[in-house]
């Protein structure tokens, strides 16, 4: 751990559940590294604690903190701007203290889609299957279009509130690019079926199968899995999810959200500090 001073700059993680994340290992580090007198810290905050955190935060002048579920989307009612990557997505993963302006921004399609061309996987052209309509959902399915994938499917519960978003979301993009997007419901097994059975990438991007619910999975039927299928699941904890597993087991390239956790965590570092994180060190201390 750095040495904790006079000046030392606060930032952190809010959200529920936080004990679990390596955030602090890579952010810390990070700062020792470079000879940063900074300091992150996990805060266990939910939608009904946001309000009265967020206050807290701009009385402590903190240099900006990061959201994880379930706040990426409640905080934008506490904030004073939006980058335009933020405002797009509807959806805030970083926040960034500028001079006393709590600006949103969200680097988690950024990191996702850094992921993917980690795995060798060109999506240009391609298509893809989205499971969840959340922060994170919004942010990959943006970050793909605007990379050029050609076509994303959009599996949601049929009655959840981020529905208006994700429509508006669908509109502009469509507008911006040359992206085409379905949403369907999540319980239409057909159509994912049909979905997957066209994609080159299957992605988790809900919480379902996240430690300790580790048994739960959104896909039962394996039968719609194929070799040409790669398949991402957002959650690290565990490292191999039931959906990683099963997609494993029919002969998918299969991975976790643990590199999209580095790329999109190295961009809000570059946010906060105006520095590049030396993401090679921080892997192997991770590795550690």
């Amino acid at each position: 751990m750095p040495a904790i001073t006079g000046k030392t700059k606060l930032t952190g993680l809010l959200g529920d559940p936080v004990s679990h994340s390596i955030s602090p290992l890579m952010h810390n580090f990070s700062f020792q590294k470079l000879g940063l007198d900074y300091v992150y810290l996990c805060f266990q905050i939910n939608e009904q604690t946001l309000e009265e955190a967020v206050k807290g935060l701009r009385v402590l002048d903190v240099k900006g903190f990061n959201l994880t579920m379930p706040n990426k989307n409640k905080i934008l009612s506490y904030l004073d701007a939006l980058s335009p990557a933020a405002r797009l997505i509807g959806a805030v993963n970083t926040v960034e203290n500028k001079n006393g302006v709590f600006v949103g921004h969200n680097t988690d399609g950024i990191g996702f889609m850094q992921s993917v061309k980690e795995q060798n996987i060109d999506m240009k052209n391609q298509t893809m299957t989205l499971l969840g309509i959340g922060g994170a959902a919004t942010a990959i399915c943006a970050q793909a279009a605007l990379d050029g994938v050609n076509t994303i499917h959009i599996f949601s519960r049929p009655n959840s509130s981020h529905l208006p978003r994700i429509k508006a979301l669908q509109e502009n993009l469509e507008k911006e690019t040359s992206c085409k997007i379905y949403i369907h419901s999540l319980f239409d097994t057909q159509d994912l079926k049909s979905a997957v059975k066209d994609s080159r990438l299957l992605v988790n991007a809900t919480s379902v199968g996240m430690f300790p619910h580790t048994d739960d999975c959104l896909i039962e039927d394996t039968s719609i899995f194929h070799t040409h299928l790669a398949v991402a699941d957002i959650i690290y904890n565990p490292w191999e999810t039931t959906l990683l597993a099963k997609a494993k087991a029919e002969g998918c390239k299969a991975f976790n959200g643990y590199s999209m956790l580095l790329y999109q965590g190295a961009e809000a570092f570059r946010i906060w500090t105006g520095k590049e994180m030396p993401i090679t060190l921080v892997k192997e201390h991770l590795k550690q």
